[in-house]
């Protein structure tokens, strides 16, 4: 079966959130919790991508190409107001890396990112945010040789050298701390609450 307008379909979701988030940066808005227009996209979104799964199943780099499959796990990233589908489509994701149909990397940043959400240690550290001191800084983590092991199984670098990577990307990006570290942090603990990551 092909699945090439499929395939284009996946990629359009990708590049209109990529877009949004592009124009967030230009405006100086991104670092300033989660915008209303950005989290409609990502809902949108997400459910789309929910409705291809229903029918094609997971969209592997067999079926929909790399560019695609990628895109698929890019919209899924970023679909955090969606706990049971993020949920279930790491599960997919799993059984797709095992049979050599996504990548492990792919892998590894949405199995850290669910973590982050529930309150959870990351595995891998490749999830980041502001510090009460301004400082970006990987979120919580279990242990840190493990977790550069672990980086290194699936080609990913140390986490020290990510820590760098990311702090000059949003230094290039302009981003910036909150200006209220403790409002920021009690709006995320009821966002997560609102949409069921935590009780």
């Amino acid at each position: 079966m092909d699945y090439k307008s499929t395939a284009e379909r996946i990629i359009d979701l990708r590049n209109a959130d990529l877009a949004l988030r592009d124009k967030l940066i230009q405006d100086g808005k991104l670092g300033e919790g989660y915008d209303e227009e950005m989290e409609k996209l990502h809902n949108r979104n997400a459910k789309i991508l929910s409705d291809i799964i229903d029918t094609i199943g997971y969209p592997t780099l067999n079926k929909v190409g790399k560019e695609a499959s990628e895109a698929a796990w890019l919209v899924v990233q970023h679909a955090i107001g969606q706990p049971d589908f993020m949920k279930k489509f790491a599960k997919l994701l799993e059984r797709a890396v095992n049979e050599n149909e996504a990548e492990p990397r792919s892998l590894a940043y949405l199995i850290d990112r669910i973590a982050v959400l529930e309150g959870k240690p990351q595995q891998y550290g490749t999830q980041f945010d502001w510090d009460e001191s301004g400082k970006l800084n990987p979120n919580p983590y279990d242990d840190l040789a493990k977790v550069n092991q672990r980086r290194k199984d699936i080609g990913l670098n140390t986490l020290e050298e990510q820590t760098l990577l990311i702090r000059r990307q949003v230094e290039n990006e302009k981003q910036t701390p909150p200006a209220d570290f403790e409002k920021r942090k009690q709006e995320v603990e009821a966002w997560r609450k609102k949409v069921g990551w935590i009780k």
